[in-house]
């Protein structure tokens, strides 16, 4: 006797790649769930920038949410800049309530189901994977950095398995201000032990977010900054201080049974190139069109993560080390590589 399933594609998180896995479900033919415990629109410690490869994969879907234009990458310190424009296309600083209220609202429109709910025990057996209450032909684990589905199916490295990238763990601080942006860049400066991220996201609003050691102060951090301070007078705060991390995370794969793990679910290194949602926009699409071949998406996987993780990887290492003083004069000695590292991470 056969049992009844719920739909096609079961998706454990409902954020921006969550709903891009939805949406591509969709789009795809295939009738789909997605479980979130979250009330929308749903907001997170990040940069808020969207590459000019991210707003392609968003056009791809149908989704254009409001924002402000982003040209380039400018990295800055106390004495010089190096900045470089995007070889192709434009970026958008976007809020993330924003995002996730355009994508919703597509994916409520071409027929995805949203559950409020928490995923629970997962039940893998043949054809079916079961959770939340839910049964589905496949599950799609996009549930973050602290992936509650990677843990429950055996897929999360332990936590004291550095691997060969032996760095302090990072967190990701970010907070909104009232202010007219002064740039259409996303300006990146660098302190001694933490990196702030400048990204306009409308008219009179700007978010930063500091990447750093756990110990980093948010308001200490920024005094470390002249310039931005500069920027800053007058401004007054939009809201708290919202954090994340730790950032680096990883799997042991991508797959087991009907599981798919997607996103930040299937590994993160940094969020210092930003990439994050490009390259989870793309994993997203290599998962649904791999649902009935789990060694083919985790060639796809790696196929569309590899170049993230090396740029990450490497830049992450050297701002870990010694030397980490060198990289905004050597990008400004550079602008020839500079302008390579930023057209990589555009995308």
């Amino acid at each position: 006797m056969s049992t009844r399933l719920d739909a096609d594609v079961l998706v454990a998180g409902g954020g921006p790649v969550g709903l891009a896995a939805a949406i591509e479900a969709r789009l795809a033919g295939l009738s789909v769930i997605v479980v979130e415990p979250r009330t929308a629109p749903i907001d997170k410690a990040c940069g808020e920038g969207l590459m000019p490869g991210a707003l392609a994969a968003l056009e791809r879907l149908g989704i254009d949410p409001p924002g402000h234009r982003i040209v380039g990458i400018s990295y800055r310190d106390r004495y010089r800049h190096a900045e470089h424009e995007f070889a192709a296309g434009f970026g958008r600083g976007v809020r993330r309530t924003a995002l996730h209220t355009s994508m919703l609202e597509r994916g409520l429109e071409l027929g995805v189901e949203q559950v409020t709910g928490r995923i629970g025990t997962v039940t893998d057996s043949p054809g079916m994977v079961e959770a939340a209450g839910i049964r589905a032909r496949w599950l799609l684990a996009c549930d973050g950095l602290h992936s509650t589905v990677r843990r429950r199916t055996g897929l999360q490295v332990p936590a004291d398995h550095g691997g060969r990238l032996r760095v302090p763990s990072r967190y990701g601080l970010r907070r909104h201000f009232v202010v007219p942006p002064w740039t259409d860049f996303v300006e990146v400066y660098w302190g001694r032990h933490a990196e702030a991220y400048v990204t306009p996201v409308s008219e009179d609003l700007v978010g930063i977010a500091l990447l750093g050691p756990r110990s980093v102060d948010y308001d200490a951090a920024l005094t470390e900054f002249p310039e931005l301070v500069e920027h800053l007078a007058g401004a007054h705060a939009a809201g708290p201080v919202r954090g994340a991390g730790p950032l680096r995370q990883r799997s042991v794969r991508r797959t087991i049974g009907n599981v798919r793990l997607v996103g930040d679910a299937s590994g993160y290194v940094d969020a210092l190139t930003g990439e994050g949602l490009r390259v989870g926009f793309a994993q997203a699409a290599a998962a649904i069109a791999h649902l009935d071949d789990p060694a083919g998406y985790e060639r796809a996987w790696a196929h569309v993560t590899r170049d993230y993780w090396l740029l990450t990887t490497g830049l992450l290492a050297w701002a870990s080390s010694p030397v980490r003083g060198a990289i905004v004069p050597v990008a400004h000695r550079a602008p020839a590589v500079f302008g390579r590292v930023v057209n990589a991470i555009a995308g």
